[in-house]
């Protein structure tokens, strides 16, 4: 019995669920396999990079879904979704990456509609629906941290959590509760080894007359695809990168450098405790091959028993 790579569940002889079809579309009632292997579509986003609007190291591929023809379709302009197919070098990076945004859902961290398609060789491509852009391919508004500080993303590790808070005083509607959302951030890309979340990794978006952040993306675990990362954060709070403990992310990044009370910190520490059995179940009916899965739970719960 097949499993849905898009909602996880089981799907019968199908390949994908009924759920995970209507994801994409309400009227989807099948869904093609993307017509190209991984090694064409590294090639193809090759040639395409200086053409299309997504830029970064992962190979992208910019493509808008045909309900008609139930495909996903290659475009130049006007894309509305992201593929990034399997990495040439980096093993599991799909699998990773999907998964791991939807443990971010699990404790209230907004992602945009995502999920895996299955390549005409039976691989599969990650896709993610683009936040910056209207049903009718009309842009929304959004800078990420290295615009919004006038640096280049040639340097966007060169910054720190701290310098990040400004940015979102100075230009959020709200801060008090975007800064929440920030530390509920930095906290899950520590506890399940994201280690490469940069200045282009955070973003402001203005939509429904507010300033805020940006849906998140590029959630996955880089610490067990690198396999041997030496950090913990691309971005140091207290200048350390390493060897993070409780008291630097809940005492000096949440309470002091962020200003939340200890009422609002508690519930993000009871938040996470009580979600690792949720989050190691999701893990188990993932994607993963068994050694990727061993190596996600183990680093996951090493650094709970550090924080908690």
């Amino acid at each position: 019995m097949n499993r849905c790579p898009i909602t996880y569940e089981s799907c019968g002889d199908h390949k994908y669920s009924e759920k995970g079809l209507h994801l994409l579309s309400k009227t989807l009632q099948n869904l093609k396999d993307f017509p190209f292997t991984p090694k064409e579509q590294i090639e193809l986003a090759m040639q395409s990079a200086s053409k299309i609007s997504i830029q970064g190291i992962q190979p992208k591929l910019s493509v808008i879904l045909n309900i008609a023809k139930e495909q996903f379709e290659m475009v130049e302009k006007g894309g509305t979704y992201i593929f990034k197919p399997p990495h040439h070098i980096y093993e599991e990076v799909p699998q990773n990456e999907d998964v791991t945004m939807r443990l971010a859902q699990m404790v209230d961290i907004e992602v945009p509609i995502h999920g895996m398609i299955y390549n005409v060789d039976g691989s599969f491509t990650y896709f993610i629906r683009r936040f910056d852009r209207l049903q009718g391919g009309e842009k929304i508004a959004v800078e990420d941290f290295a615009q919004l500080l006038g640096l280049s993303r040639d340097i966007k590790y060169e910054s720190s959590m701290e310098k990040l808070i400004p940015v979102i005083d100075q230009n959020c509607t709200f801060p008090v509760l975007e800064k929440l959302k920030f530390f509920r951030l930095t906290l899950f890309c520590f506890l399940i080894g994201n280690e490469d979340m940069h200045l282009k990794n955070f973003s402001l978006i203005t939509r429904n007359g507010k300033i805020e952040l940006s849906p998140a993306y590029d959630l996955l675990n880089t610490t067990i695809i690198l396999k041997n990362a030496q950090e913990e954060l691309a971005l140091p709070i207290r200048g350390k990168k390493s060897s993070l403990k409780k008291a630097d992310i809940f005492d000096y990044f949440g309470r002091e450098r962020l200003g939340l009370n200890d009422n609002v910190l508690k519930q993000e520490k009871d938040r996470f405790e009580k979600i690792l059995p949720a989050w190691e179940s999701l893990l188990r009916v993932s994607f993963l091959s068994e050694k990727a899965l061993s190596s996600y739970l183990s680093l996951m719960q090493s650094r709970f028993k550090r924080l908690f």
